[in-house]
């Protein structure tokens, strides 16, 4: 293997964080870190880092921040790194950055590529009840996630698990198989196979209004949901014109008396009534109100019981 490799690491948001931890305490420590830019967040809009940048510093890395192509690209070449490491990045890498390191660019992918290729394969593993998912080491190209696969790891998810739950192992699985193979990788001791485009799946940008619950749906279906997009965009449904999240919720029986989308009480449980089944609500938040467990909810809003979530 070669030494003194010039490494340049691309990501922005916690779920590139373990594989950067990985390689700057191992014997491929990046030389540069590029991740986005500081942006305003919240109410009060501070300026905020983004968290791999704040990994960065905690570990003593150079730290280069854009999401510009063309300040990308100049950098790469003016670098001239040996390797590239891509993990959760939003800026397309140029055929002119993709070309220049002698190893490539490696992606970490949080699926089983081909199945769920673009920028939410997280939350499309659970909105379909996927059994199994994985992470996947590609060597990227320029079209989106179909770069040709280095190394894969298969693993069998529970079926209640959570978006953030999902990340987190995922992260560090992914982490955990790029230290693995790159020895083998950097001495020519593995192949790319190209993924076969017959079995290629995709997943969509994610939008708020996607947030919105379709209570004709089954009971199932909805329940999952509410794991895939929290915290962001959130699952909610709207009572008197009055937006309530869903946060967490069971499935149960449903009542056939009941409409679609109708609120009920079953003994102390919060109910609503799906097109089969019914959600036992369990955590929520009422538009501009705190997040509270149902028995508490219903304290301060038992007016919503009968109602018709829209």
């Amino acid at each position: 293997m070669e030494k003194n490799l010039k490494i340049i690491f691309l990501g922005t948001p916690q779920f590139a964080a373990p594989a950067l931890e990985k390689l700057a305490q191992s014997d491929f420590r990046p030389d540069l870190v590029v991740c986005a830019p500081d942006k305003p967040v919240g109410r009060t809009q501070i300026l905020t880092p983004p968290p791999i940048k704040i990994s960065a510093q905690k570990l003593g890395l150079k730290i280069f921040q854009t999401e510009k192509k063309e300040e990308l690209e100049k950098l790469i070449l003016t670098e001239k790194p040996d390797l590239i490491v891509c993990v959760a990045f939003s800026v397309i890498l140029t055929p002119k950055t993709l070309a220049e390191p002698k190893f490539g660019c490696l992606n970490i992918h949080p699926s089983l590529l081909p199945r769920w290729r673009g920028p939410s394969p997280l939350q499309n593993t659970i909105l379909t009840g996927d059994k199994k998912t994985g992470v996947t080491i590609i060597k990227m190209n320029d079209k989106i996630d179909a770069g040709p696969v280095i190394a894969q790891k298969e693993i069998e998810i529970d079926k209640n698990i959570s978006l953030t739950e999902l990340s987190s192992l995922l992260a560090r699985e992914g982490a955990d198989l790029l230290l693995e193979i790159l020895p083998q990788w950097l001495d020519g001791k593995m192949k790319a196979i190209s993924q076969n485009e017959n079995e290629a799946t995709f997943s969509k940008i994610i939008k708020k209004e996607d947030g919105k619950i379709n209570w004709s749906k089954n009971a199932d279906e909805i329940e999952r949901q509410i794991r895939a997009f929290y915290p962001w965009p959130g699952s909610f449904g709207v009572v008197a014109g009055r937006k309530i999240k869903i946060l967490e919720a069971e499935i149960e029986d449903g009542d056939e008396t009941k409409k679609t989308g109708e609120i009920f009480l079953d003994k102390e449980d919060l109910c609503v009534q799906t097109q089969k089944g019914c959600l036992v609500l369990k955590t929520l938040q009422i538009e501009g109100g705190k997040i509270l467990a149902a028995s508490d909810f219903l304290r301060g809003h038992r007016e919503i019981i009968g109602q018709i979530f829209s």
